[in-house]
């Protein structure tokens, strides 16, 4: 698949077939995709934690408040280790980090349509109930949960934003590539 065409094609799912179960080799790939995203000074700071126990999976799906994804065979459990980042950064780090989470999930999230599979973005759950679940240390952050398997049915992406209601050139709000010719007369 094009990358444009995975672009277009990524969209949010909530509804995944029961029955097939995507391949181990699938998920590890959709973590290599991940792991090739941008570093902030190549210092990578994400671990990913493939997570395949179905009590643990339902333990998940209920500290997200999310049942869509408690009988799925794969959750990948993205989570940050900031110690390194902030040697180097500073004050910074912690942007740096949320940076670093976005760029390779977003990877992560093509890999998987460009591979066939369908996942979602989840970002709000229970942070002790995660981090009990799956013996988290405290020190390290948990990102998102990401459910992987195959679409039941066919969705699409939603509707994004207009382009020119969201790109500007040169400062804040100019909608013209090009400064405006005023001729002597004209109303701006």
């Amino acid at each position: 698949m094009e990358v444009d065409k995975a672009i277009k094609e990524r969209h949010t799912v909530r509804n995944f077939k029961e029955i097939k179960k995507p391949r181990y080799q699938d998920i590890i790939e959709a973590i290599d995709a991940a792991n090739r995203a941008p570093l902030a000074g190549n210092v990578a700071c994400l671990r990913y934690i493939v997570v395949q126990d179905k009590e643990i999976i339902h333990k998940l799906a209920e500290a997200a408040a999310q049942d869509f994804f408690q009988d799925l065979d794969f959750v990948v459990v993205v989570c940050s280790d900031k110690a390194f980042l902030k040697r180097s950064y500073l004050e910074r780090a912690d942007m740096y980090a949320k940076q670093q989470v976005g760029a390779a999930i977003e990877n992560l999230l093509l890999k998987v349509t460009d591979m066939g599979l369908a996942s979602c973005w989840v970002g709000a759950f229970s942070d002790p109930t995660v981090r009990d679940a799956l013996d988290i240390p405290d020190n390290i952050d948990i990102e998102a949960l990401l459910p992987i398997g195959y679409e039941m049915g066919r969705g699409k992406q939603k509707t994004k934003p207009l382009l020119d209601t969201v790109l500007f050139f040169d400062k804040w709000k100019n909608k013209f590539m090009k400064p405006r010719r005023i001729t002597a007369g004209s109303k701006t």
